[in-house]
């Protein structure tokens, strides 16, 4: 997988046109494979009802629906919703903005996988994946930590934009913590294989 972040671009030109424009560029942008960490630590979690907000073309989305999992996945990729839309119908894929996207529904499993966003508008889109969450429910988040620009790969090199553990659940204080931690991905580069850093939280409602 090639990040666009390595091209140099910033968080404002992360736009839906921009990432069309991506998806359109190759086959596939990311793997086809579900996050190393979303197939670990949700393998074994009773099957409910999801949501996978900035879900792409959907491979964690598609993942779940697999295990029986019903699922709702958003993005504002036009493209890449209807990328995921023509590898499997088990999913419900919806063009929307997180940011805005708004439904009276609570979910068993709400996932925020790799969305980095200006703090005010990650804090608040925090807050509403927390409050779609029916009674036991979980909040999964997995995003590039802010100590993998000097001890990782990849990702955005904006650190404005990057996580932190301790941040992240200081904005879920609403909910009991179960998992918080910087994990290691590893990934294949030109001189080998590196570790990535990755900020991994887990909570329920």
């Amino acid at each position: 997988m090639t990040s666009p972040w390595r091209k140099g671009l910033s968080s404002a030109d992360l736009d839906a046109a921009g990432w069309d424009e991506r998806y359109r560029a190759k086959d596939r942008l990311w793997s086809a494979a579900a996050n190393l960490f979303v197939a670990d630590r949700l393998s074994t979690m009773v099957p409910g009802t999801g949501l996978d907000l900035a879900a792409g073309d959907g491979r964690n989305a598609i993942w779940l629906a697999e295990r029986g999992w019903s699922v709702t996945a958003i993005d504002f990729s036009e493209v890449a919703v209807e990328r995921g839309r023509t590898l499997t119908d088990r999913v419900d894929f919806v063009v929307g903005d997180v940011r805005t996207w708004s439904s009276d529904e609570s979910f068993d499993l709400v996932l925020i996988s790799y969305l980095h966003l200006p703090m005010d508008e990650m804090r608040s889109v925090v807050a509403s994946a927390s409050a779609r969450l029916a009674s036991g429910g979980e909040l999964f988040m997995i995003g590039h930590d802010r100590s993998n620009i000097e001890r990782g790969t990849g990702g955005p090199q904006d650190p404005e934009i990057l996580w932190s553990v301790g941040e992240v659940t200081s904005r879920i204080d609403s909910l009991t913590v179960i998992e918080a931690q910087v994990v290691r991905r590893p990934v294949e580069t030109e001189n080998g294989q590196i570790s990535a850093r990755d900020a991994l939280i887990r909570a329920r409602a």
